[in-house]
């Protein structure tokens, strides 16, 4: 009798399972210490299938940060519940990010530390991932100004800047999360909400900082009445 045939696994099904096992060794070993031999030996088929269904290294890992980017900005945006106040859907937000990047450490690492060291094209593929996440931020803070003041005046490259720096401060906190033991993804988004929205509460309210506000001008200093200086009676006086 001949040896019976496995079932046929579909395309899409293979490719996602050679995806996994490269997302895994991209994210664990390295761009460059990574082997098309190790990554197909961990997905459990040959080396000339992996080239075959993906056609080099490059592509392989271009294909991994494609899914692995497509894969936050979904959580981040499915995260987000339209109807809440600008906060909560900024906090929901930010878990989402969080909770997405420590489930997934090994495709956070691909994106934030292997994509971004290893040039074109891959860098390009991550910032088009961030270009949507800080448009989406963008979006946020615009929509909270709206609902905190009638007539919002922000400037839209004030806006655009307070998003990259978010999102900035998001994928390097995210970074240390994921290194530190104990620090779950509710305490890191409590920690950025905690540094980020007491400023843009303030400045989504009309009350932007700024250095001469935070200063106490010298002519409020010399404009303070002195202490009432009250005179005792002499003992002479007082027996009179």
């Amino acid at each position: 009798m001949g040896a019976v045939k496995s079932k046929r696994m579909p395309r899409a099904v293979r490719e996602q399972q050679m995806l996994d096992a490269a997302v895994r060794t991209f994210g664990q070993r390295g761009y460059r210490a990574a082997s098309m031999d190790e990554i197909a030996e961990l997905a459990g088929v040959s080396k000339p299938l992996v080239y075959l269904y993906l056609n080099s290294k490059e592509d392989l890992f271009t294909a991994c940060i494609r899914r692995e980017a497509k894969a936050l900005t979904d959580a981040v945006r499915a995260g987000v519940q339209p109807g809440l106040a600008a906060d909560r859907q900024l906090w929901e937000g930010l878990r989402a990010f969080f909770t997405h990047t420590a489930e997934n450490p090994d495709g956070w690492a691909v994106l934030h530390l292997q994509a971004r060291t290893h040039g074109e094209p891959f860098a390009a593929e991550v910032s088009a991932m961030r270009e949507e996440l800080v448009a989406f931020v963008t979006q946020l803070i615009v929509v909270g100004a709206r609902e905190a003041h009638r007539d919002p005046t922000l400037p839209e490259r004030e806006v655009a800047g307070l998003a990259e720096a978010l999102v900035g401060a998001a994928e390097s906190l995210a970074a240390w999360a994921n290194a530190t033991p104990g620090v779950s993804a509710k305490q890191a988004a409590a920690t950025l909400m905690n540094f980020a929205w007491a400023g843009l509460g303030d400045l989504m309210e009309g009350r932007p900082w700024s250095p001469a506000a935070a200063q106490i001008p010298s002519s409020a200093v010399a404009e303070t009445p002195s202490p009432a200086v009250v005179e005792t009676p002499s003992p002479a006086v007082a027996q009179g």
